[in-house]
């Protein structure tokens, strides 16, 4: 399976986020060529500051696989991932991440800090970012836009739950 089809499968887990009223972002985990987990955000529906895609993903693979170590798999994201997400990616050990957009709020993977360059961390992971880009931050942009609209039409108490979750 290449690159794009599991950013295109990625894309999917985050119209799941979207349809349950999350922030859009997506993630699956590859490994031999295979998805074996996949996730979307769900901090809002789990009443959880840690289900971002990223973390599903990551979990579900290990469940999979019956060990933590994620030896020799690859995340896709829809979204640059966060220092939370960057620090699981590396403890979970894996091998290379890919995202569409950049993050320029939480992003820790270059927007805003790059903790997977750190040379004193014992794991490295190859990153690389951009793929699909346009299709990933429309999804996003047009999940805001929504949400300001609303907002400004009145419905500030729905509104504000949503604002605030990972992006």
């Amino acid at each position: 399976m290449d690159d794009t089809a599991c950013m295109t499968l990625a894309l999917a887990q985050a119209r799941v986020a979207l349809a349950a009223g999350e922030v859009p972002v997506g993630a699956v985990v590859v490994r031999d060529g295979q998805v074996i987990a996949s996730g979307c955000n769900a901090s809002i529906v789990c009443h959880d500051p840690t289900a971002h895609a990223e973390i599903q993903a990551l979990r579900a693979a290990a469940l999979w696989l019956g060990n933590y170590r994620l030896s020799r798999c690859e995340l896709f994201v829809t979204l640059e991932p966060c220092a939370m997400c960057v620090g699981a990616i590396l403890h979970a050990r894996i091998q290379r991440v890919v995202f569409g957009a950049a993050d320029p709020k939480t992003g820790a993977a270059g927007s805003v800090i790059d903790l997977f360059v750190n040379p004193r961390l014992n794991h490295q992971t190859v990153v690389q970012g951009g793929l699909l880009e346009a299709e990933c931050s429309s999804l996003l942009q047009a999940f805001f836009h929504e949400r300001r609209q609303l907002a400004r039409a009145g419905n500030n108490s729905r509104i504000h739950q949503h604002t605030h979750n990972h992006e």
